[in-house]
């Protein structure tokens, strides 16, 4: 089992940043890639980005291209997006996610434990 707390949400002007955390507890943090979801009211849950379990290889939805980064600390057991440009369009309850077995993972099917989301709040 792997426990996933996310942090770091709010409310923000567009244009804006935040920087949303993600603390794993449990097994071995360095044998999960990870992953960033988000779901708007009314929309499925769709994927953001995604980190290898080394944090040497990344992937992302051409919608944050350029505007979101993922990262990893391995030996404190932590996830992070740097979220910056915000767009009212980017909110949505974010989910970190655990995938085990993989190099890393970009579909929500792959991935085994989720975190209980952290609300994002753009302001136009």
């Amino acid at each position: 089992q792997v426990q996933l707390v996310e942090s770091g949400g709010g409310l923000v002007q567009a244009g804006g940043s935040l920087r949303l955390s993600c603390a794993a507890s449990g097994r071995t943090f360095s044998n999960y890639a990870m992953g960033w979801f988000r779901q708007a009211p009314g929309k499925e849950r769709e994927f953001v980005q995604a980190i290898s379990r080394s944090g040497g290889s990344t992937a992302y939805a051409d919608s944050v291209k350029g505007r979101f980064t993922i990262s990893r600390d391995n030996a404190k057991n932590m996830v992070y997006l740097q979220m910056n440009s915000l767009k009212p369009e980017d909110t949505a309850v974010y989910y970190c996610a655990a995938a085990d077995g993989v190099p890393i993972a970009t579909l929500s099917r792959q991935y085994d434990y989720w975190g209980q989301g952290t609300q994002v709040t753009i302001s136009s």
